[in-house]
């Protein structure tokens, strides 16, 4: 069973869960599967407005689906959360990505 599989179940079984969004998520982007992975991305990032890592596998997941503008969207947020967290790395990681747009 993939890992995506796995993640899957768990979020049929508790849909609301944003750990189980976010796990799926991040299994389907890194089995190509983007276009799918930007809707579970989303709903974990909406689901805790702090948390940094949806928005940037979101926008990588948008921009591997084509859409360039929510992926700048994705990572300017968590950039504003990188700086405000004081998360040094990602915050050169997502500066690097914005400016590869």
């Amino acid at each position: 069973m993939s890992r995506s599989a796995l993640f899957r179940r768990h979020v049929e079984a508790e849909p609301g869960n944003p750990l189980f969004r976010f796990s799926l998520g991040q299994e389907l982007l890194k089995e190509g599967a983007a276009a799918e992975a930007v809707g579970h991305l989303r709903r974990a990032a909406e689901a805790k407005a702090d948390w940094m890592m949806p928005r940037v596998l979101l926008g990588k997941a948008c921009l591997a689906a084509g859409d360039r503008p929510s992926a700048q969207a994705a990572w300017t947020e968590a950039l504003a959360l990188a700086v405000a967290q004081g998360h040094e790395e990602p915050e050169v990681e997502l500066r690097a990505l914005l400016a590869a747009l």
